[in-house]
């Protein structure tokens, strides 16, 4: 029986190192070349694998775009970019990453991401304004990680302290 078990356990453990291989051979032979957009590009098109995402929004009329991380994470901050009046969508592609996302405090987020071993977290000291403001929408995936939504970066709360 606990030799039974055992195998189980050992077959799982090597699927896993299986997925974990050849994400990474995914990631490194078919990963999307994309430069950092412009700080005041109003679509923006995100991509980080095995690296650090350091981006921040100056669009005067930001529709949203997509950000893709793979083993990666970093701070999106759209607190400089004003939101198109129809509102924003952002795609979200996350595997083993994640970051944080630095919004207005008056920006709505509307979350719509499927979470497999990870998430999305809101951590506004006063949550998310009521409906009629500002839109952004979150669309995607986290795949063994996620998103945190603040309207401060991570640090500045000591910083400025």
């Amino acid at each position: 029986m606990l030799g039974r078990l055992f195998r189980i356990l050992l077959a799982m453990l090597f699927g896993f190192f299986v997925f974990v291989l050849g994400a990474v051979a995914y990631a490194a032979v078919r990963g999307r070349v994309s430069t950092t957009p412009q700080p005041d590009a109003d679509e923006i098109d995100l991509v980080t694998t095995f690296g650090e995402l350091k981006y921040e929004s100056t669009a005067r009329s930001f529709r949203g775009g997509q950000v893709t991380t793979w083993f990666a994470g970093g701070i999106l901050d759209l607190r400089g970019a004003r939101i198109d009046p129809a509102g924003a969508t952002l795609r979200t592609q996350t595997v083993f990453g994640g970051g944080n996302l630095v919004v207005p405090a008056d920006w709505r987020v509307e979350t719509k991401i499927l979470p497999v071993f990870g998430g999305i977290g809101d951590a506004r000291p006063d949550g998310n304004p009521p409906e009629g403001g500002p839109t952004l929408r979150l669309e995607g995936i986290a795949l063994f990680g996620g998103w945190g939504v603040t309207t401060e970066a991570p640090g500045e709360e000591l910083a400025t302290a």
